[in-house]
């Protein structure tokens, strides 16, 4: 039986939920029939487990949806309609946690490297959302890695494959562990500590130490 919350979630998360529903319709996880929808909610999910309050909860919900805008919208309209009906706070915690509005997009390599120099020096709410979206997508990895072997790095970018794959989130969990010096929030600790575990168990896995900076690859 649940109990009920100190401070219950508004009508804006539902109306977050619907946005992002509608932002993300035709859009799948890579490689697979899965709705990105489902990422979404996970990455929702995870944050508001953590202790995430309403508006990064919100943003938990829209955190693809300036990089992922269908071009019937555009990146600006999206960007734009979460400042009219979710306020700046949010904005700015989905502003942080974007790779690119740009189209087409920049080459992968400099988009990540760009992220990662960039996420260490983050307020805690972009941190905590941007750690749950790295850490369902680290645990995703794991599952499908164990249902196809390598023939999952096919999915990604050419220019990811395993080796830019584990930099990538290897680079992360080390910048996480840094920026946490920094800053006071007891949430981030357990997150970010989970993040590594995870990362360490994908490895582990896949038999393989993510390195960053990435070598050439």
């Amino acid at each position: 039986m649940s109990n009920e919350l100190a401070h219950p979630l508004s009508t804006r998360f539902s109306e977050a939920l619907v946005l992002a529903a509608d932002i993300h319709r035709q859009q799948s996880r890579k490689g697979t029939q899965v709705p990105y929808i489902a990422h979404v909610i996970g990455v929702a999910s995870l944050a508001l487990e953590y202790g995430a309050d309403e508006d990064e909860a919100i943003a938990a919900l829209l955190h693809d949806a300036i990089e992922d805008a269908p071009a019937a919208l555009g990146a600006s309209a999206v960007r734009a309609l979460i400042k009219l009906k979710f306020g700046e706070r949010v904005l700015t915690i989905v502003e942080g946690c974007t790779d690119t509005d740009e189209v087409p997009k920049p080459p992968w390599r400099v988009r990540k490297e760009q992220y990662v120099a960039r996420i260490e020096h983050e307020p805690p709410s972009v941190m905590l959302v941007s750690v749950a979206d790295k850490l369902h997508n680290v645990r995703a990895l794991q599952r499908d890695f164990r249902a196809v072997g390598e023939a999952l790095w096919s999915r990604f970018n050419p220019e990811a494959g395993q080796a830019g794959t584990l930099g990538y989130y290897r680079g992360l969990a080390t910048v996480f562990r840094r920026r946490l010096e920094k800053v006071q929030d007891g949430r981030l600790q357990v997150m970010v500590e989970g993040l590594e575990r995870e990362v360490d168990a994908l490895e582990d896995l896949v038999g393989a130490k993510g390195q960053w900076p990435l070598s050439n690859i």
